[in-house]
């Protein structure tokens, strides 16, 4: 087995960063009013700027496939062309098409020849598969390299003509019409961008991380859904395919809206987080000390004390200082977040030789996790 390295990291965030002030402008407003959500949601997440694949004109400038084709072109020099990639390995939750896949459609914007496509699906964690994929090609000797990518075009699934079908229908039914929360909620958290990373078997460039290893973890098995799209949450949990309904309901309920249980989020996200770092550290015989940089990916500051309690509490405790997060700045860009906090990081000139990076990804739609650990070589 070869030993694998990210030789270099790209990122893509579309357009100008968009304001809290300027959200509602760019999403626009559901039946005309401001959401009383909105406020709420930010105050807790604390997110103050983030990007849109959306111009001044309301406009969209990039679809998903353009803006991960963006990142990737900039991993690209004389020395390293789109056609000397190997494999090509993206994720995402927010594709452009149900088919083709979203790798395959990248591949068509970059029109640089033969290669291997995959294509994961899921959401925050689709980035780190992407990236484990790539990992495992190039440390069995399958690839010499390869291209792993996160990106999300969030606000797709967030502006106001999505909601106007419901809104309708709601109107029929009642006098004060107002979209759920669980709906409303995501519109004010999520937004655009790509990363991409080149990965290949020499410690090739100024810094390359070696990846040491990835781990995953899934908490399906005894937990519900909990952030969805493409379907309707049931009162016994069982989440119920838009196949099985008749079209004409696929906007009245906007079963495509992508929507978070909030309640659930709450209760299980930090637990199951924690728990698998736990095992990890046992698994690979690790502690807090073995740390100098930990990323972890988080959709809001609302759980970042939360998250340090549970980890002290567990005995895992990584000091506040370690810690390397841009939330406020870029937003929660689902997938691609980890790949925007390790390229900002690359770019920072902190890293030294020897260093340990913990990179740490929750996935809320079913609970799931994946834990990586690079070192500065």
């Amino acid at each position: 087995m070869k030993e694998v390295y990210i030789t270099r990291v790209s990122k893509f965030l579309p357009n100008k960063p968009v304001s809290n002030d300027e959200m509602e402008e760019k999403l626009g407003l559901i039946n005309g009013k401001h959401s009383k959500g909105r406020r709420i949601v930010l105050r807790n997440n604390q997110i103050k700027t983030r990007y849109y694949a959306i111009d001044e004109n309301g406009e969209v400038t990039h679809n998903n496939a353009q803006l991960t084709t963006e990142a990737i072109n900039r991993l690209c020099d004389d020395d390293f062309k789109t056609t000397d990639i190997e494999v090509l390995s993206c994720g995402t939750s927010s594709p452009d098409h149900i088919l083709p896949s979203h790798a395959s459609m990248v591949h068509g914007f970059l029109k640089n020849g033969n290669l291997e496509v995959n294509s994961p699906t899921g959401a925050c964690c689709s980035g780190m598969n992407a990236l484990k994929y790539g990992y495992f090609s190039v440390k069995c000797g399958q690839s010499n390299n390869a291209v792993v990518s996160g990106s999300e075009r969030s606000s797709t699934w967030m502006r106001s003509d999505l909601f106007e079908d419901e809104v309708k229908h709601l109107e029929s039914l009642e006098e004060n019409p107002i979209i759920a929360f669980n709906k409303d909620f995501l519109r004010w958290m999520l937004s655009d961008g790509a990363g991409a990373c080149l990965l290949e078997a020499e410690p090739k460039g100024e810094q390359p991380l070696r990846i040491d290893w990835i781990e995953g973890f899934s908490y399906a098995f005894e937990l519900d859904a909990c952030m969805y799209s493409g379907g309707e949450k049931q009162e016994d949990g069982f989440l119920k395919p838009w196949r099985e309904y008749a079209s004409d309901q696929w906007s009245k309920k906007t079963l495509f809206a992508v929507q978070q249980d909030v309640k659930l989020l709450g209760a299980n996200i930090l637990e199951k987080g924690v728990d698998s770092l736990k095992r990890t550290f046992a698994k690979h015989n690790i502690s807090a000390d073995d740390i100098d940089y930990y990323l972890p990916h988080i959709s809001s500051y609302y759980f970042k004390e939360g998250l340090y309690d549970a980890m002290k509490e567990a005995g895992i405790k990584i000091p506040w200082e370690k810690w390397f997060m841009n939330l406020q700045t870029v937003g929660n860009v689902g997938a691609a977040s980890i790949y925007l906090m390790l390229e900002e990081l690359v770019a920072s000139g902190q890293l030294q030789t020897g260093q340990k990076i913990l990179l740490s990804v929750p996935e809320s739609s079913r609970f799931s996790y994946s834990i990586a650990l690079l070192t500065v070589c």
